[in-house]
């Protein structure tokens, strides 16, 4: 890769006995290329714009950088993005986590929600590792399927559990993949969704009878608690317990 140089006149401070020994720019260093790009790189990943980052380098070295020199420096980053982003992967992953992450990008100078696809796997290690990320701009099951096929071309021939949100049709998509592999349904989705249903009186009290049924040590003392909460709750909140049970299956995968 060519470097980028940047030209630039340095006064240098003088002392009788010569025992200055600056630390910014080194004696007797002519080029400031090497150690200024690994900083702009650095601020660059930290999610500072290019008027962040010049206005850094203009504190440090009194220097004033343009856009052009920066997107030259940060735009190195590229071919190391794409190997990182078409790297192979593990043929299996016991569980992996999906999610869109929604974030406002500027565009052309105005700013539009985008959907950022996260992909992030616990491999056979016990280590998480951040699979892939994708980028669109909207969530839909159409769009995971394409995220899914790139990860199978990548490597990835079987999931165990894969956790997912309610997204319609998601489920079908990574069945169509990954056939073997179950559906852990978002717990904490499931809890929000129920709340919303109880009354403010009652929710303190709810929540705490419901962590019995998704903190229990085995399958069959959730169950048991499910039904405990079933005859508490059941006949003030029958559409809150009726989503328990019908989501049960997917809810219910992580006790394996």
């Amino acid at each position: 890769m060519k470097s980028v140089s940047v030209d630039f006149e340095l006064n240098t401070t003088r002392d009788r006995s010569g025992t200055l020994n600056p630390q910014v720019i080194k004696k007797h260093q002519t080029h400031l290329t090497d150690k200024l790009e690994p900083k702009i790189i650095a601020l660059f990943a930290l999610g500072n714009s290019y008027q962040d980052i010049r206005n850094h380098i203009a504190d440090i070295y009194d220097m004033r950088l343009s856009n052009g020199t920066i997107n030259a420096i940060t735009d190195k980053l590229i071919p190391e993005l794409q190997a990182w982003r078409e790297r192979n992967l593990e043929a299996i992953y016991p569980i992996v986590w999906l999610d869109a992450i929604h974030y406002k990008i500027k565009v052309n100078g105005r700013y539009a929600t985008n959907a950022t696809y996260t992909i992030l796997g616990l491999n056979i290690e016990g280590k998480k590792e951040l699979l892939g990320l994708y980028l669109s701009d909207q969530e839909g099951a159409h769009h995971w399927l394409s995220v899914l096929t790139d990860l199978n071309n990548r490597g990835l021939k079987d999931i165990l559990i894969a956790c997912v949100d309610g997204l319609k049709g998601f489920p079908e998509a990574i069945e169509t993949i990954f056939p073997r592999t179950e559906i852990q349904r978002r717990i904490v989705h499931q809890i929000r969704n129920s709340v919303k249903y109880v009354a403010s009186k009652n929710q303190r009290a709810f929540i705490a009878d419901l962590k019995y049924v998704y903190k229990a040590a085995t399958l069959n003392a959730a169950e048991l608690a499910l039904n405990d909460l079933e005859d508490k709750w059941g006949d003030k909140y029958p559409m809150v317990i009726k989503s328990w049970r019908t989501k049960w299956p997917t809810l219910s995968t992580y006790f394996k």
